[in-house]
């Protein structure tokens, strides 16, 4: 996944898009954080740690699958990503 979103860069918006609308459904830490370690992978752990204030072993930790980072990280970690969390009202 790495190697596909490092050659499609403009592909990196909907797969975040639709990985945050999955666990909108259905919630699973794991995956969604094993997700957005496939983006900071691409975007580069060490930039990105840099960039947030944390040691890069500390970005990783947080984005393992054992981890149970805080909102303030992944808001964090997003904003490092280019993006910013919203809300938008579920369809009925």
């Amino acid at each position: 996944m790495v190697d596909y979103f490092t050659e499609h860069p403009e592909e990196i918006d909907m797969y975040l898009k639709g990985i945050f609308e999955d666990y909108a459904e259905e919630p699973d830490n794991a995956v969604l954080l094993s997700q957005l370690r496939t983006i900071a992978r691409v975007k580069g752990i060490s930039e990105m740690a840099a960039e947030i204030g944390i040691s890069r072993q500390g970005l990783q930790k947080a984005l393992s699958a054992k981890g149970n980072p805080r909102l303030e990280n992944i808001n964090a970690i997003v904003k490092a990503m280019g993006y910013q969390i919203t809300l938008q009202q579920r369809a009925s």
